[in-house]
């Protein structure tokens, strides 16, 4: 095993120092007392409308007076000329051009007069932006004589709908191989005995878009009595030891000294997967290959449908979160104090997702992850406890975050053989989405009738974050997940322009592939 670092952290150890917050996620380290909210820019406030150069006053005339003839036909002709000047100003009222690399985004006026003109209304079409890549004029997508930018996203999200016969028959073969699955685990011969499932990720979260062909699976194991040694402070990943080790303990054969291996029990999961699914009838499944870096036994069923789940095995532990998270989970003014403190208090979870170390892995460590209370926000989201039920007001949140993570799939579709987006997921969108939620807490500011508005924030606040390479993790702080520690300044760069491409010209990616 590697030499590891790190030091040591219990659940009563005191809580970090959280770093300034700027116009977007601080970078970990930088110290600053911690706040319930996260700085979003004014930009990506629902509140807020997106304006252009302010109009020149309009132009005064003189009543007319006793004067002579010569004189009112000096006065006309100033007149006229001053109509010509101000016809330019007229034309360009409110054009938003592309935000240039690096450069602050344009802050938004009030709220109240975005709701009487649409988005597409406030800021006229400019023609397309020099960007990377093989950009042309966008055509008018079927839609007869509109411009680019009249887009329309209910269309698009009628497109993303998915079919109720499909969903049926994926969750039913679904339901089958991980019953089967559990059964095994659950068996006394099993290490894994005490495994329970717990389903998660955008399917269950109601946020699945296009097919339900991609499931996340959690077959959680609850460990009593564990000790957390953080690695190298970076407030995410985590040794685990136990505090005490009676003898006859299963996981006793994982240890690496004192330290429960990531890595081995991760091996004896996959091992006990890949023999099991041999003995599934009636459904054609494979495992795939072990991505490296990635806590997931992937399984692909061929037929009657391509399916790819992802199992995935996480220790459940439930002592006090971790100090790292002190800071995070900012909901108080959005779901309120008392929501906050009950999802505080239910068990956090680590998977063998293992920590970076020069070009490779620590492959001992564990991380933090809190999908079910992702999972929990996103059934319960609004102020009100009504919202969206069936007797409820509806809101657009889910509809916004349903858009960003298709923008974000349809630009790594269209761009599939460049590594700039490699490294970009749906988690990074769902991020700055829980924190535009923060911003804007008030279901007022999420109504469905502004839905094109709410997500033009969306995607201000998202290119905020590129721009300034910070993203806050959620629930831990001190993490920047875009920190070029995690992706380069170029591919943040290129998905920047690629982001303002698409709204500059009416998301002609959403009428692709």
């Amino acid at each position: 095993m590697a030499p590891r670092r790190g030091k040591a952290t219990g659940a009563a150890s005191g809580a970090k120092a959280a770093a300034p917050r700027v116009s977007a996620p601080r970078v970990k380290g930088a110290p600053t007392e911690p706040r319930e909210s996260p700085a979003v820019p004014e930009a990506a406030r629902p509140s807020a409308r997106r304006c252009g150069p302010a109009r020149p006053s309009g132009s005064r005339r003189e009543k007319s007076g006793p004067d002579s003839q010569e004189k009112r036909q000096v006065r006309t002709r100033a007149a006229r000329a001053e109509d010509q000047a101000e016809g330019p100003a007229a034309r360009t009222e409110g054009v938003m051009p592309p935000a240039a690399p690096g450069r602050p985004l344009p802050r938004p006026a009030s709220r109240r007069e975005g709701t009487a003109r649409s988005a597409r209304e406030r800021r006229p079409q400019p023609g397309p932006t020099e960007v990377p890549g093989p950009l042309v004029p966008v055509p008018s997508l079927g839609r007869g004589k509109e411009a680019p930018g009249a887009w329309k996203p209910r269309a698009v999200l009628e497109k993303l709908r998915l079919s109720r016969l499909e969903i049926s028959a994926a969750t039913e073969v679904v339901n089958s191989i991980t019953d089967h699955l559990l059964r095994r685990l659950q068996s006394s011969k099993s290490e894994f005995k005490g495994v329970a499932l717990l389903r998660t990720g955008s399917y269950y979260e109601r946020v699945k878009i296009s097919a339900p062909n991609e499931f996340d699976v959690m077959f959680k194991l609850e460990v009593p009595r564990i000790q957390l040694e953080e690695y190298c402070n970076s407030a995410a990943h985590y040794f685990v030891k136990f505090k005490r080790n009676p003898k006859g303990n299963p996981l006793g054969q994982f240890l690496e000294g004192e330290i429960l291996s990531a890595s081995k029990m991760l091996s004896k999961f996959r091992k006990i997967i890949k023999e099991e699914i041999k003995n599934i009838e009636d459904t054609d499944v494979m495992v795939e290959r072990k991505r490296r870096g990635s806590p997931a036994v992937t399984l692909l069923v061929r037929k009657p449908k391509e399916i790819s789940v992802d199992i995935i095995l996480a220790l459940e532990s439930k002592s006090s979160w971790p100090a790292s998270t002190q800071g995070g989970l900012p909901i108080s003014n959005w779901l309120g104090a008392k929501v906050k403190n009950s999802l505080r208090r239910q068990p956090f979870y680590l998977v063998p997702k293992h920590a970076k170390e020069g070009s490779g892995f620590q492959e001992e460590t564990w991380r933090l992850s809190f999908s079910h209370i992702e999972k929990e926000i996103l059934k319960n989201h609004g102020q009100s406890k009504t919202c969206c039920e069936i007797d409820g007001v509806k809101c657009c949140r889910k509809e916004c975050l349903k858009l960003m993570k298709y923008l974000l799939e349809q630009l790594k579709k269209k761009f599939g053989n460049r590594k700039e987006l490699d490294k970009f997921c749906s988690y990074h969108v769902k991020t700055a989405f829980f924190h535009v939620c923060t911003q804007d807490p008030d279901d007022s500011q999420w109504q469905s009738k502004d839905l094109e508005l709410c997500f033009d924030n969306c995607v201000t606040y998202f290119l905020q974050c590129l721009q300034t390479e910070q993203l806050e993790h959620y629930f831990i702080p001190e993490v920047n997940l875009f920190s070029r520690d995690h992706i380069d300044k170029l591919s943040k760069e290129f998905l920047s322009k690629q982001i303002e491409y698409e709204r500059n010209n009416g998301f002609p990616v959403f009428g692709e592939f």
